[in-house]
């Protein structure tokens, strides 16, 4: 009997969205504590473009022979399950891989994963909408889990990108640790931000007791920290360095499973953003990493296989 086949987006020599092919490659078996998941859904996030552009090959963190697999958020079904699993058969799941060097990765049809890093969808939650949670609400609240919980007289909170993936999700989730949240963002996204239960600021200013960098500013959001504040990056290969009693962190977003199922949970009590901007065949994810490339915007673009 022949092996099933699966396809798969990957880059063999990144360049950029041009670079980006499709290959089938056979479909492994599901081992112990793994499941086998057919990808319905899978977003395209900024990283997906920083190693299609091969920005994560010059840094030396891939190493792949053949090819490098893009993807890292997905949402589809349990196609099999590898022993000491409960999730039965046509679980609705979704997760993030970890790590760059890979060759494999959601941008594809069907993904082994770990069952312990993946999470139930909840009814009522498209998959497509819980496509863009996993990488971008884990790695939010796993930024609010370095921030802390706010002093009693220092809640000053700028969170940067404020209107986008991670930012909006910080901008949520940091209320619960009793920070007094301000959202950074353009004009035209003063109402969505807003919407999140925040106050809204077009400039950086200064002074402030904390920074959550969302938007990936940089050192301009560093200097806008008071002395002996905080700052939260989101960069983990270009960490800044600690000045003026300023405490640095970075965050390099880790699956959890548990921690997804209580985000996804959130999402479902429409406590937490979901935004699709647009739906794309898998077999057209070049042009849907061009459309992407091209920035401004709001959500993510979604690959259907």
């Amino acid at each position: 009997m022949n092996q099933m086949t699966s396809r798969r987006a990957v880059v063999r020599a990144p360049s950029g969205p041009q670079s980006i092919e499709t290959v089938d490659v056979p479909v492994a078996e599901p081992g112990p504590g793994e499941i086998l998941v057919r990808i319905a859904a899978a977003a395209i996030n900024p990283v997906d473009l920083g190693v299609a552009a091969g920005v994560f090959h010059r840094l030396g963190m891939i190493h792949q022979p053949h090819w490098t697999g893009l993807g890292w958020d997905f949402a589809g079904a349990v196609e099999a399950a590898g022993t000491g699993v409960e999730l039965p058969v046509g679980t609705r799941v979704a997760g993030f891989l970890d790590g760059f060097d890979r060759d494999h990765g959601s941008h594809a049809e069907h993904l082994l994963v770990p069952a312990a890093n993946a999470a139930v969808v909840p009814d009522g939650v498209d998959l497509v909408e819980a496509a863009t949670v996993p990488l971008n609400a884990t790695a939010a609240a796993q930024l609010v889990d370095l921030l802390g919980d706010a002093p009693s007289e220092a809640r000053r909170l700028l969170v940067t990108g404020a209107a986008g993936a991670v930012g909006a999700h910080v901008a949520v989730l940091a209320q619960d640790r009793g920070w007094q949240v301000t959202g950074l963002a353009r004009a035209a996204d003063e109402p969505f931000v807003r919407g999140l239960g925040v106050d809204f600021a077009t400039d950086l200013g200064q002074g402030w007791e904390a920074v959550a960098d969302a938007g990936a500013l940089q050192e301009p959001a560093l200097k806008a920290v008071r002395d002996g504040g905080r700052f939260v990056g989101v960069q983990p290969a270009a960490r800044l360095s600690e000045e003026r009693g300023i405490t640095v962190e970075v965050i390099f977003a880790r699956p959890d499973g548990p921690l997804l199922a209580r985000l996804l949970a959130r999402v479902a009590a429409g406590e937490l953003p979901a935004r699709v901007h647009a739906v794309a065949p898998l077999d057209d994810a070049a042009d849907a990493y061009q459309a992407m490339a091209k920035g401004g915007v709001r959500g993510r673009i979604v690959l259907v296989p």
